[in-house]
């Protein structure tokens, strides 16, 4: 297996890659699920306890009036005199109509109510999501696909969109009509009521076995999508874009989502299907029971068994068929909790997630740690990427060294030795697996993240830029920088005059990642942004390797005026860019071969000295980062 600065890469990442594509497929295990899901309703307990409210009278008030048919029929209609009896019929008539108004008015409150609390917690859920995402450490990002990650913020998150909203008020509601309508039914005739419900226990079986099969369809159907995702992520940016059309891929990559696209539907095709036969079942038992009824009532009647009257039949019939709505809709119900189970797993299964690094409880400001800001200090650092296998070389091995405040210094080496991961370690975006990075001659495992942070500027060579104006990228630095600022910035970087030529100045979009501009103004803009910044310690890492020679030369000025009265950590493959640095220290196979300036190492002639014959004679080197 290839190893790059310690990330596998090849077969490794495939079969790794494959792991959580069988991982994501079938929904996480997740203890004590339905209680954590209604936790996520606690912070709206007023709402949740008036939607309660309101359910329960909307469903109480919904049964009365198929009582009052049977008076409707044998006190109204047809009276024990014979005659209609108008004035009663007039009375359970307005009564009727009245609960129906009723009843109405509460359902769109209902409804306002559910939609307000179940959006809410949805809307609430995202976020909480997409904060423990924020936390995650970079290594998480670099394994997983982004395509996955949006996925789950996004359409996981939305496919439990109709439990969080519906659920509360269809399971309350339904509830009490389905035991309010089975009351009545048994105080208007208990014999019927048993012909009517002898099947039930049967019914409530088979709905569970489809819910489980539909819960495992719902996750496959979901990693369906999240594979769909990644693919428009990855092929529908502009680097996506435009890799494919450089290569003449298009029809590939649209055979490759046509693929995704045939397997989501089939799966949501099953998805929906999966449930069908057994409603239909349900439909075919339920309204083939009055026709049962009225034939069990005529043996009765003619068995002399009950006092089963004409009103009380059509009463009976008429509760019965208001038990099929709300029986099925928890039926259903019960499926979707069942569905969405799968979801909900996943959701939680991101929120469980810990991250690698976490800020000390008794954490420090810099401002307050014992040194002078500036200072950068290795103490016996090793590092070992933590996908990296246990036995592989670690891609830093007892590394000592210490950079004085303002003190210019660069580490070379041939790719893979290791440079970028001291960057890395600097910034605390990976924890060192042993020995001390210190900052402000203070351990930074007890320093606050956001403070280191705040002092140390970062310029890479993939430089990102948002789809928005120059303005607007550079202020991401600093958000209440006055425009006189950005200009200052600008200038310092060697980019105002540029920018300026612009018919929209800074207001111009830059497009995404910067595509309307070149290597070079992006690699400019980058820099203003960290002068914005102003941070005491700079980190280049190949800030310069990807431009042309002239741009090169543009940048490397702009550089040299953002290092000046900083310390500065320079990653360089092109040592032009660092002979003029205080002190070079050479990384060979994760270690410190050699350390001096520039003349003391050509003198010593080492490993540096090669590397500088080589790119001076002509001799091309290799410009990944390590």
């Amino acid at each position: 297996m290839s190893m790059r600065g310690g990330r596998p890469v090849g077969g490794a990442a495939r079969a790794d890659a494959n792991a959580l594509k069988r991982e994501n497929a079938s929904a996480p295990q997740i203890p004590h699920l339905f209680r954590r899901i209604m936790a996520l309703f606690r912070p709206h307990k007023l709402a949740v306890s008036l939607t309660v409210a309101v359910v329960l009278v909307t469903a109480a008030i919904s049964v009365i009036p198929p009582l009052l048919v049977e008076d409707a029929f044998d006190v109204g209609l047809f009276p024990p005199s014979g005659s209609p009896n108008l004035d009663a019929l007039g009375v359970i008539v307005a009564a009727m109509i009245g609960l129906y108004v009723l009843s109405a008015g509460l359902g769109v409150g209902q409804a306002y109510l559910t939609a307000s609390v179940g959006n809410s917690v949805m809307g609430e859920l995202r976020v909480t999501l997409f904060e423990r995402l924020q936390a995650m450490e970079l290594s998480f990002f670099t394994r997983t696909k982004t395509g996955v990650i949006q996925s789950r913020l996004q359409n996981d998150v939305g496919g439990v969109a109709n439990a969080l909203t519906n659920t509360v008020s269809s399971v309350l509601g339904n509830t009490v009509n389905v035991i309010a309508a089975f009351v009545a039914m048994v105080l208007i005739s208990w014999q019927l009521t048993v012909v009517a419900l002898i099947l039930m226990p049967i019914l409530v079986f088979v709905q569970r076995r489809v819910g489980q099969v539909r819960a495992r369809i719902a996750g496959q159907a979901q990693e369906s999508l999240s594979d769909m995702t990644a693919i428009t992520q990855e092929t529908l940016s502009v680097s996506g874009i435009l890799l494919s059309k450089t290569f003449n891929r298009q029809r590939s990559e649209i055979d490759r989502y046509s693929d995704a696209n045939r397997t989501q539907i089939r799966l949501q095709v099953r998805q929906a299907m999966s449930g069908q036969g057994f409603f239909a079942l349900v439909n075919i038992f339920m309204s083939s029971i009055p026709a049962i009824v009225y034939l069990c009532a005529g043996f009765l009647i003619t068995g002399g068994i009950g006092d089963i009257t004409a009103g009380a039949i059509v009463a009976f019939t008429t509760v019965q068929s208001r038990l099929l709505f709300p029986l099925t809709s928890l039926m259903r119900v019960a499926l979707d909790l069942q569905t969405s189970g799968a979801l909900f797993a996943r959701i939680f299964e991101y929120l469980d997630l810990a991250p690698a690094i976490t800020e000390s409880p008794d954490a420090v400001d810099v401002a307050d740690a014992p040194g002078p800001i500036g200072s950068v200090r290795f103490e016996n650092v090793s590092f070992r990427y933590p996908d990296a296998p246990e036995k592989s070389r670690p891609t830093l091995d007892s590394v000592s060294f210490a950079i004085e405040p303002g003190e210019f210094a660069a580490f070379v080496g041939p790719s893979g030795a290791g440079k970028t991961t001291i960057s890395y370690l600097v910034a605390r975006l990976y924890d060192a697996s042993s020995g001390t990075v210190r900052f402000a001659g203070h351990d930074v495992r007890e320093l606050t993240q956001g403070s280191i942070i705040d002092n140390i500027g970062i310029v890479s060579q993939e430089t990102y830029l948002f789809h928005a104006s120059i303005a607007e990228n550079l202020r991401y630095a600093k958000p209440e920088a006055t425009d006189a600022e950005l200009e200052v910035a600008a200038r310092a970087a060697n980019i105002h005059d540029t920018i300026a030529a612009f018919p929209e100045g800074y207001d111009t979009t830059v497009g995404e990642r910067g595509y309307r501009l070149s290597g070079g103004e992006k690699q400019r803009l980058a820099i203003a942004r960290v002068m914005l910044k102003d941070p005491p310690v700079m980190l280049l890492d190949e800030a310069t390797s990807a431009l042309d020679s002239l741009s090169e030369r543009v940048v490397q000025r702009a550089l040299d005026a953002a290092s000046q009265g900083r310390t500065t950590i320079a990653i360089a493959h092109r040592l032009s860019t660092i002979v003029g640095a205080d002190r070079i220290l050479v990384i060979d196979g994760g270690r410190i071969a050699e350390q001096g300036t520039h003349d003391e190492l050509v003198q010593a002639d080492g490993v540096y000295a090669r590397m500088y014959r080589e790119q001076s004679g002509g001799h091309g080197v290799s410009q990944h980062p390590s």
